[in-house]
């Protein structure tokens, strides 16, 4: 099933975590950069079972895969270009997305 997760990056501690809202500050999970394995948008493949397939994209890590929805066609380029570039070793800037 699909969820609503608030993300946030930090470039410090090289990390992309999730709660289950804005006001929740208990952690649901947390992507490592140097986990994430690729990202990519594969509308044919898995995103079928999206709710909006055009905005689903993945990040896949050594352990999973993660599917994402972004609210429109820009955010979902933002996004990705922030989580590849981080998990390339680079500098994102930090940013906050749901």
């Amino acid at each position: 099933t699909w969820k609503k997760r608030w993300f946030v990056f930090d470039q410090n501690k090289r990390t992309f975590s999730y709660y289950a809202d804005k006001h929740e500050a208990k952690l649901k999970g947390v992507i490592y950069f140097q986990a994430i394995e690729e990202v990519y948008y594969d509308h044919l493949k898995n995103a079928n079972k999206s709710p909006n397939p055009l905005l689903t994209f993945s990040v896949k890590t050594h352990d999973r895969i993660y599917y994402m929805v972004a609210p429109a066609p820009e955010a979902m380029r933002i996004w990705m270009d922030v989580i590849v570039t981080g998990a390339e070793g680079y500098s994102p800037l930090p940013i906050v997305v749901n």
